[in-house]
C-alpha cells in the first residue's frame, strides 16, 4: 500500500508529514520531566554499614553487592548510602588492611553488645543501626532496606557551605521534621567522609592474588554533637580531609542516631565542592 501511496507526490508529503509526527510524538519519549527526573527524588535514605576487610575470604561477596546497591540504586524508594567499615582484627592473619581502623572494630563491638551477640563477625551488614546480618545475602539485604525505607526519619539536609574549600571544606546540617518520630532520650549527630573507587592488589592473606573493588569506603567518621532535641538544628561543621584521598571521590555522610540504641532516625548526604 505504501507504494502505491508514494507515487502521488501530494500523498508523498501527506505521508511524510505523518511519519515525522508519529516520531515526534511518539509516547515512548516521554516528557522532558520524566527523562530529567532525580534518581534519589522522594527516596527515603537508609543507611548501610558493611563490616568488612580484605583479609576475609568471604567478604569480596559482599563488597561487591554493597557496591551495586549503593551505586545502582536497585531498592525502590530507597536511598541506600553505603558505610563501608573496614576493620582490624584480620590484620594479624597475613594481609593487613589498608582500609582498616580499630574505631570501626570497636564500632563493631558496640553494635554486638547492643544487639546481645557473642561476638562480631565479617561480613556484617548493619541496616540504620537497628538490623544485622551476614552482609553477603542480597535477598535479606533488599528486604531490610525496603523495611527500613518505610520507617519514618527526620530529614537531614546536608549541603556544600560555599566558598569553603581546601583540605578543610565545611557543610551546613539541618534537621527538620522534628514530628515524624518519637524520640527515645538524646540523639548523636555523626559525620563520616567515604571514598568510592577504591581497590587493592592483594599480596597475601585469604585474599591473595585478588583483586579487590569496594563500595564507599569510610575514611574518617566522628561524633560532632549530642541533642537533647534536634528540632530546629541548624549549624555548620567542618571537616577534615587527607591530601592522599582523591576529592573527586569524595562523599559526607551526616546521621542522627539514638544515643542508647544506636538507631539511625535521619541522614543525608552530599559531595565536595571542586
Amino acid at each position: 500500500m505504501w507504494i502505491n501511496l508514494l507515487r502521488s507526490p501530494l500523498l508523498y508529503v501527506v505521508a511524510v508529514g505523518l511519519l515525522l509526527g508519529l516520531v515526534i510524538f511518539h509516547p515512548s519519549q516521554g516528557s522532558s520531566a520524566a527523562v530529567n527526573a532525580q534518581p534519589n527524588e522522594n527516596r527515603q535514605p537508609v543507611v548501610v554499614e558493611l563490616f568488612t576487610s580484605e583479609g576475609c575470604s568471604s567478604c569480596p561477596p559482599a563488597d561487591a553487592l554493597l557496591k551495586r546497591l549503593s551505586e545502582q540504586q536497585l531498592v525502590a524508594g530507597a536511598q541506600v548510602i553505603a558505610l563501608e567499615e573496614h576493620v582490624d582484627y584480620w590484620n594479624h592473619l597475613g594481609w593487613a588492611d589498608p582500609f582498616s581502623s580499630n574505631a570501626f572494630s570497636q564500632r563493631q563491638d558496640d553494635y554486638a553488645r547492643l544487639f546481645g551477640a557473642d561476638g562480631v563477625y565479617t561480613p556484617q551488614m548493619i541496616v540504620d543501626g537497628q538490623f544485622e546480618f551476614v552482609g553477603s545475602r542480597s535477598g535479606e539485604a533488599r528486604q531490610t532496606i525496603q523495611k527500613a525505607a518505610n520507617l519514618a526519619k527526620l530529614e537531614v539536609g546536608v549541603s556544600p557551605v560555599p566558598g569553603s574549600s581546601g583540605e578543610k571544606p565545611a557543610v551546613e546540617v539541618q534537621i527538620s521534621n522534628p514530628g515524624a518520630i518519637k524520640l527515645h532520650g538524646a540523639a548523636e549527630l555523626w559525620v563520616a567522609i567515604t571514598e568510592t573507587s577504591l581497590q587493592t592488589d592483594v599480596k597475601a592473606g585469604e585474599n591473595s592474588g585478588e583483586t579487590l573493588k569496594h563500595a564507599a569506603v569510610v575514611r574518617s567518621l566522628r561524633k560532632v554533637d549530642t541533642l537533647e532535641d534536634p528540632s530546629g538544628y541548624k549549624q555548620r561543621i567542618d571537616v577534615s580531609i587527607d591530601t592522599k584521598w582523591k576529592k573527586e571521590n569524595l562523599g559526607i555522610v551526616v546521621f542522627l542516631s539514638e544515643k542508647n540504641s544506636h538507631k539511625i532516625i535521619g541522614a543525608g548526604t552530599t559531595t565536595f565542592q571542586r
